[in-house]
């Protein structure tokens, strides 16, 4: 079972609760930044991960200014949309909220904020903390390169502050563009189902606070075993990617197409 270190009280949690329900997931993203993007990144990433346990979520984006252009820079990311808050509504009955935020958000705030629909934040839920991230000039905003930048904000934990550089997006497109051409490779191998450690090694990554870069250095392990076939390797980058959202399938076929 998942479980989220609430940053209000350092302590872990489960994200859904023992009577499986509906789920709120909220990005709280004031401002369209490379901070707001890592915030709404992980969110997107959250909600993959309860959709992989089966459990139902309902998306919510609040408090954004510059609200079109974080859209348009999401979708290049691959983060699939959110419901505008001021749209959503409430009383859903949801069984958990999840609340994903930067540090200095107002959802932090202990006493209570309104969030504008007459709702206190914090009366209830997680507090799903991300640090600020920055980049150098032009790295975050070219969409020919926005795999590479998802990749390059997930490789970072999501509590660290992240400074990324020309650097570390060159060395995520190299990574992307191995692995998409190994995954190619691979699938047209034999098929073989995933290893189960290798299996529980995700799993375990992931159900630990989210941890991204855990389930990143399981791909890397695969990808050089002597152990695992190339069919299961195609097997377990797909899973993967269920909740990594690379598109790490993209190029299957395209060699034999041209």
């Amino acid at each position: 079972m998942l479980r989220i270190t609430d940053a209000r009280t350092g302590e872990p949690t489960d994200a859904t609760p023992a009577r499986r329900g509906l789920t709120r997931v909220e990005a709280h993203v004031p401002r369209p930044d490379t901070t707001g993007l890592r915030v709404l990144l992980v969110a997107d990433v959250l909600v993959r991960a309860l959709e992989i346990s089966g459990t139902p979520v309902w998306t919510v984006l609040t408090g954004t200014e510059g609200r079109a252009e974080l859209r348009a820079r999401a979708t290049a990311l691959g983060i699939r949309p959110f419901e505008d808050e001021r749209d959503s509504g409430s009383g859903l009955g949801e069984a958990q909220v999840l609340r994903v935020c930067a540090p200095e958000s107002g959802a932090a705030d202990s006493a209570g904020v309104d969030d504008g629909a007459g709702r206190d934040e914090t009366a209830s839920g997680l507090r799903v903390e991300v640090a600020p991230a920055d980049a150098d000039s032009g790295v975050a905003d070219d969409d020919e390169r926005a795999s590479a930048l998802r990749l390059a904000l997930l490789a970072c934990p999501r509590r660290e502050p992240l400074r990324l550089d020309e650097a570390a997006l060159t060395d995520a497109e190299y990574t992307l563009r191995r692995w998409r051409g190994a995954v190619a490779t691979w699938a047209t191998r034999p098929s073989g189902p995933i290893p189960d450690p290798v299996r529980q090694q995700l799993r375990a990554a992931w159900e630990d606070d989210l941890d991204v870069p855990a389930v990143l250095a399981v791909l890397r392990k695969v990808e050089t075993s002597g152990t695992v076939p190339d069919g299961a390797r195609f097997e377990t980058y797909a899973y993967a990617d269920r909740l990594l959202g690379l598109e790490l399938t993209r190029d299957i076929g395209r060699e034999t197409l041209a």
